[in-house]
């Protein structure tokens, strides 16, 4: 814990603390779940099914890692509460889910958009309130809800989608502001283009090599790159880093190539 930190390496481990990452079967969000049981957390994985979740979970307990799963979808609130009165105190939340319309603004029922914001942005309003009160009361937590780029770079066909990642990015200020004194954090991570298992096809086509050339460092980020950002912004170290938005694509956001 952090009274016992006595070096600076100390300051990034996560012994004694408990994390739950949403959307975390695959992805970004199982290398970040990964990345925080090497740094010494125990490890909620969840998903939407236990048969998605099952050989992650195996894989994590036989590094070693102390591990379990929480099975529920985001749009069920109850589901959502009794699994996470089950799973008992939660240092650590990343909210990972991330769902998407690929359509123009003009094909998107109301209706379609509306359930979209309520899985990815209402959900993590409703996850926040649910972990909030045992932060406060311990007086240690770190809220980390994972934006994207297209919060503030936005990119045709994804209206819903991007009006979810600004409301995440905005709604981690809020959370910094309301919150900052009782010894919780709230930061973002901002993704840019990540080659995971849904985006391989992107990558490969002519499409994901303009991408490739958009980005400064000119390839797509490999998704265990991601783990770097939620372990440091998890961390003693990241004790006062709060209401930041940590942007991880290889400069995309800070040049005007294209």
């Amino acid at each position: 814990m952090t009274s016992a930190l006595s070096t600076f390496p100390d300051r990034f481990r996560l012994d004694g603390r408990t994390a739950l990452v949403t959307g975390s079967a695959r992805g970004l969000g199982w290398e970040m779940a990964k990345g925080l049981a090497e740094a010494g957390a125990r490890v909620l994985l969840h998903g939407r099914s236990h048969e998605r979740l099952a050989p992650r979970l195996a894989a994590l307990k036989a590094a070693g890692h102390a591990a379990d799963a929480l099975v529920f979808d985001m749009s069920d609130r109850a589901a959502m509460a009794s699994e996470m009165a089950a799973a008992g105190a939660i240092d650590i939340l990343i909210h990972n889910v991330g769902e998407r319309d690929r359509r123009p603004i003009h094909e998107i029922e109301p209706e379609a958009f509306a359930r979209l914001i309520d899985v990815d942005l209402v959900a993590a309003h409703a996850l926040v309130r649910l972990v909030m009160p045992g932060m406060i009361e311990r007086r240690w937590g770190r809220l980390i809800l994972v934006t994207s780029i297209v919060a503030s770079l936005a990119s045709p066909g994804s209206a819903s989608y991007t009006a979810a990642k600004g409301g995440l990015a905005a709604l981690t200020r809020e959370l910094a502001t309301e919150l900052g004194a009782t010894g919780i954090t709230a930061n973002a991570i901002s993704p840019g283009f990540f080659a995971t298992e849904t985006n391989v096809p992107l990558a490969a086509s002519a499409a994901g090599e303009r991408l490739r050339q958009r980005c400064p460092a000119k390839r797509w980020a490999e998704p265990w790159e991601i783990a770097g950002a939620a372990v440091y912004l998890a961390s003693p170290a990241a004790a006062f880093v709060n209401g930041h938005t940590l942007i991880v694509d290889g400069g995309v956001s800070a040049s005007y190539l294209a």
